[in-house]
Formats: structure tokens, C-alpha cells, sequence
């Protein structure tokens, strides 16, 4: 969606939430430095917050070893075993292929 249409879009839905003195004080003082208001501030981070979350849960990170055997299974694939190829027959049966 633009930038443009976000702004735009119709906002129907309502999102609470109770904090504690300090903690609207400090979100207070945050939006202020930002130039913007508290609901505006709260909204955009809890968006940036939610699509990081988002983006992390769905990206495979692998590490060292991990990540070496990944790259040489993908590279030199082992051939398939009678399990995959019945797999295979199965599929290509259910999809009339």
C-alpha cells in the first residue's frame, strides 16, 4: 500500500492500553521530541515494533555449521530415496499430472 493511501486509510479499529504515570510521562516526552502526538507516536511504534517481530520470526537465520551444511545440501542435493520418489508418485496422482 503507498505511503499516501496509509495516510488516508479509514481507521475503524481502536487499540488500548492502561501504563503507569512514568510510563505515559516518558511516551509523552518521546512524541514530543518527534514532533508528533501520543497516539501518533504509539501507533507508528508499535508498527515498526510489530513488523521487526514479524520479520524476525520469519527469517531463517543459521549459524556456523548450520549454516555450511545448508549451503552444501542446497548446492549438492542427496538423491531422492524411495520415500521422496512415492511422495512424488502420490503428488503427481492427486494432481492428475
Amino acid at each position: 500500500m503507498a505511503i499516501a493511501a496509509k495516510r488516508h486509510a479509514r481507521k475503524e479499529q481502536r487499540l488500548e492500553a492502561r501504563v503507569t504515570p512514568d510510563q505515559k510521562r516518558l511516551i509523552e516526552r518521546a512524541a514530543e521530541l518527534r514532533g508528533t502526538t501520543v497516539t501518533e507516536f504509539v501507533v507508528v511504534s508499535a508498527q515498526q515494533a510489530a513488523a521487526t517481530t514479524i520479520k524476525d520470526f520469519e527469517t531463517l537465520t543459521l549459524r556456523n555449521e548450520a549454516r555450511e551444511l545448508f549451503i552444501k545440501v542446497v548446492l549438492n542435493p542427496p538423491a531422492p530415496n524411495e520415500a521422496l520418489r512415492a511422495a512424488s508418485r502420490r503428488y503427481k496422482a492427486q494432481m492428475g499430472l
